[in-house]
């Protein structure tokens, strides 16, 4: 398990007072609701320095420890070449 997800793990197994593992989905398992869903966006953009913007609210990209690595990993990777050079950087 990679570092990302063993914080978020930590966080969400402390937040709802139960052993979380990478690929539980606590949402479905009735443990999270919409209210805990702000609680976790405001760890991640706490503790990953990024901002989750309107467009990001999507609760798949939060349902599982996994899953939001992945997003926490799409929003800190550098830009493509490409885009970069297309926004005249």
């Amino acid at each position: 398990m990679n570092d990302i997800t063993s914080q978020i793990t930590g966080f969400l197994s402390e937040a709802l007072r139960r052993p979380v593992e990478p690929d539980d989905d606590y949402f479905a398992q009735g443990f999270a609701d919409s209210l805990f869903a702000l609680e976790l966006v405001t760890f991640v953009e706490g503790r990953f320095a990024l901002t989750v913007e309107v467009e990001d609210l999507d609760l798949d990209s939060f349902r599982t420890a996994h899953r939001v690595t992945e997003f926490v990993l799409r929003k800190t990777a550098a830009p493509e070449r490409g885009e970069a050079h297309a926004q005249g950087l």
